[in-house]
């Protein structure tokens, strides 16, 4: 469960538990979304408010708001589990990258390429279910949107991403992490 969205609360602490926090201060006020409008991961929520002429309680509303947009798009990594043993009918689709997927796949998962969403896209099933599942479920609220955006509107992401999965519904799935230069 995600921390409450206070004044003190790093930007760090804020990303960390809303991952499609960058998002909502980018579209409701510009935030974080280039140089001149950049802030520090130490920087606290009420400090970077102030630092950008922005009314606290309007941007901590704008979070909760999209948060719960955001919510609505996710499922937990147990309910993909239980899809997964019913065989229910989705299509599963992995957003990590060729190397990632080539590593640890789920079962009956595919790899997202330009060419599949490009398929996706053009077929337009309105009542096909989409599951994205991403490493850590930081870049799977974006890529639901997209979907949505292009007419998937039964597209939802993996809370967590494949890590969360592995830890809380099926511990045979290897965890990993990325090693970056």
């Amino acid at each position: 469960m995600p921390i409450e969205i206070h004044a003190n609360l790093t930007m760090k602490s804020l990303l960390d538990q809303y991952p499609g926090a960058r998002r909502a201060l980018f579209s409701a006020f510009h935030i974080g979304g280039c140089q001149s409008c950049a802030y520090e991961l130490e920087e606290t929520l009420e400090e970077v408010c102030k630092n950008h002429s922005i009314d606290l309680d309007v941007a901590i509303r704008c979070l909760a708001d999209s948060h719960k947009h955001d919510s609505s798009m996710l499922i937990p990594p147990t309910e993909l589990k239980a899809m997964l043993d019913k065989n229910e009918p989705f299509i599963l689709l992995d957003t990590r990258t060729r190397e990632e997927f080539e590593a640890i796949t789920l079962p009956g998962a595919q790899l997202m390429t330009q060419e599949l969403q490009t398929s996706l896209f053009a077929e337009k099933k309105n009542n096909q279910k989409v599951i994205l599942i991403d490493h850590q479920g930081r870049s799977v609220l974006d890529h639901c949107a997209w979907f949505r955006g292009h007419g998937l509107l039964h597209t939802f992401g993996v809370e967590g991403g494949l890590d969360r999965y592995a830890k809380e519904a099926d511990p045979s799935i290897a965890r990993y992490r990325l090693e970056m230069d």
